[in-house]
């Protein structure tokens, strides 16, 4: 069962949370912290509850390696705002853009746990029967987000990151990245990270990792 929250109890994470220089870190830290979209005073929130971490210098994952383009262009600002894409023409995938400017680091978020405005998720996602935000496109369509949103800042009250600042009391899984074998050796780090045991999440971690300690 989905219970309706009250989104004044989460704080917005600071720009200084966005502006760290470890990527990976950061993809880890925001497990359990909440995303929560307003869309024209119509609320929606959900746990993050899985994430991947893409590094702007020799990581052949990410969108920054190589070719800087005019998609690309706000990975290179600064950190703490919003990086959405079409994917396949079709799924918007939302990015929080992390470090200092040209620096072109990202966490895709890949899953939520609904937390608020459950119909209004459903009605957005058609009503399917499959879970409401498992994975990056189908988060991104319940929660209402799409590439108009890219450049967003995360401290506005659009859209933003929020925490109740209670201590982490859950185990953290890692494995390797989704859909990225186009990067070669890239494609193996083990830097898609899960709360262990959510049933939310996109996909399960591999069986050889399933005792995978929080990396830190």
């Amino acid at each position: 069962m989905v219970f309706e929250i009250n989104t004044s109890v989460y704080e917005k994470l600071p720009r200084s949370f966005y502006l760290r220089d470890d990527v990976v870190q950061i993809a880890k830290d925001l497990l359990g912290k909440v995303l929560i979209t307003n869309m024209d005073g119509v609320i929606t929130a959900g746990k993050i509850v899985e994430t991947e971490a893409y590094c702007g210098r020799g990581d052949k994952a990410c969108h920054a390696n190589g070719k800087r383009t005019p998609r690309t262009e706000v990975i290179y600002g600064q950190g703490g705002y919003a990086y959405v894409y079409l994917c396949y023409g079709i799924h918007h995938l939302v990015n929080v853009v992390t470090n200092e400017e040209e620096q072109a680091d990202a966490v895709l978020i890949r899953a939520l746990e609904p937390l608020t405005g459950e119909e209004i998720m459903r009605e957005r996602r058609k009503f399917t029967k499959t879970k409401l935000a498992s994975g990056p496109g189908t988060l991104s369509q319940a929660m209402g987000i799409s590439v108009k949103m890219t450049g967003a800042d995360l401290l506005s009250d659009q859209i933003w990151i929020g925490t109740d600042g209670k201590e982490r009391d859950f185990e953290i899984y890692a494995d390797t990245r989704i859909g990225v074998e186009y990067a070669e050796e890239d494609a193996l780090k083990p830097w898609r990270f899960i709360i262990a045991g959510n049933k939310f999440v996109s996909k399960g971690i591999k069986k050889a990792r399933l005792t995978t300690p929080d990396f830190k």
